[in-house]
């Protein structure tokens, strides 16, 4: 079985057809000419694949049939923006909990600083009204993986909160233990700062969150020398121009998530009613249609924010799989609700690929490591050379095997037809 994706499989509309396992490695091996480079060393990219193909029977319910390619979950990958999925989903999923009168996704908030290394946040020019909301938070983070904004999802949680919530729901390969880009140290990321929460006109106050610290530890799963990665790395701590470390960079103080948990979770949100209760998220109608709505949004279809006039203003700025390498526009008839990442020399792409004219939809999920002198934070990757192509590829080669494939029944598409205007 494959780890994580167990939790999905309990319930009848999930059970797996049987499966072999060279699919995915018979596709990549017909293509010699896309995929001779990293077919020749697949454990120097450390390539890990999961597709899953979809097949609906009259009812429309959906059948799961998964192909796997060099998964394992013990073999470390930093997960980069991936890791911003889950906290979408969990920040909807909180605020329901709360159910405090008045309180929703599009409430005017205040973020306060009350630790070292807190930012506090009062306004945003990029919302319509000027002012900061989780709703616009996850709009930037699903769109174009803002930092900031996860930040703020993050905080919003806290830790204990992200990571109990995950692994009740048998989401057991996941740890999310910092923020990114601002320099978490292990002691800062256990704090977040205080939150609250207004009424649409800015006044009054309709609920508050303090200053939290998470006592509970989460250790490396992996153990240590599963997270010691390269050869190398630039430290600027002393010097600003950087200094090479000798040494593996060690990532056990990093966040971590297995393949197969990426594509459970990103299953249960789009695949609610096959998913068993205790792994489903407690989202509302409104909450799914919302996210659907900006996992498969391109940057040039959004108003606020607006992305008109940035270096991201194209169909495949977050979307690795099939686009990742072109700045073309993206045929209407096909959507890709996903969440990409990519740090250190890791691409990664969990996504699912729907072709509403074709009646086409399939789950890919995918990891590539590219870094060729094994120095960390050289910025010396190679992203365009290899690893966006291969990605690409990947989504193509897949999307052409399933266009050929015949389906039971053909599949009702609708709930996931939203509105970009």
């Amino acid at each position: 079985m494959l780890g994580t994706l167990l939790v999905l499989l309990g319930a009848q509309a999930c059970s797996p057809a049987p499966a072999p396992t060279d699919v995915v490695a018979t596709l990549l091996k017909s293509r010699p000419d896309l995929f001779g480079q990293v077919l020749a060393d697949p454990a120097k990219y450390q390539i890990q694949i999961l597709y899953t193909q979809i097949d609906r029977d009259a009812q429309n319910r959906p059948q799961f049939t998964s192909h796997p390619y060099r998964l394992n979950r013990n073999a470390y990958f930093y997960p980069a923006s991936t890791i911003k999925f889950p906290a979408a989903v969990l920040a909807l999923e909180k605020l329901n909990e709360l159910k405090v009168p008045g309180l929703n996704r599009d409430s005017p908030l205040r973020i306060d600083s009350a630790y070292q290394k807190q930012l506090a946040v009062a306004k945003d020019e990029s919302a319509a009204n000027g002012l900061p909301s989780l709703g616009h938070y996850l709009k930037k983070l699903l769109i174009v993986s803002d930092n900031d904004a996860f930040n703020r999802c993050y905080e919003f949680l806290g830790q204990q909160y992200l990571n109990d919530k995950l692994h009740a729901k048998g989401f057991r390969d996941v740890r999310i233990i910092h923020r990114l880009s601002v320099g978490d140290s292990k002691l800062t990321a256990q704090y977040t700062n205080p939150f609250t929460f207004f009424a649409p006109s800015g006044q009054p106050v309709i609920y508050q969150q303090p200053l939290v610290k998470n006592e509970k530890t989460y250790p490396n799963q992996l153990g240590h020398a599963a997270t010691q990665l390269g050869k190398g790395y630039l430290s600027y701590r002393q010097k600003p121009e950087g200094e090479l470390v000798a040494k593996p960079m060690d990532f056990s103080d990093n966040n971590y998530v297995s393949v197969e948990a990426l594509q459970a979770m990103l299953r249960a949100v789009l695949f609610p009613e096959a998913t068993p209760a205790p792994a489903r998220f407690n989202l509302t109608e409104d909450d799914y249609r919302f996210l659907y709505r900006y996992m498969s949004m391109y940057p040039k279809e959004s108003q606020f924010p607006t992305y008109a006039d940035t270096c991201c203003n194209y169909d495949g700025y977050c979307k690795f799989l099939m686009y990742g390498d072109t700045k073309t526009a993206i045929p209407a008839n096909i959507r890709i609700f996903n969440k990409v990442g990519d740090a250190y020399g890791f691409l990664i792409d969990n996504a699912y690929v729907v072709d509403f004219d074709k009646g086409i939809e399939f789950l890919l999920t995918a990891v590539i490591y590219v870094n060729e002198d094994g120095i960390f934070n050289d910025d010396k990757y190679e992203y365009d050379q290899i690893g966006m192509p291969f990605m690409a590829r990947l989504g193509q080669v897949i999307y052409a095997h399933e266009a050929k494939r015949a389906r039971r029944a053909k599949p009702d598409l609708s709930r996931f037809k939203v509105p970009y205007n």
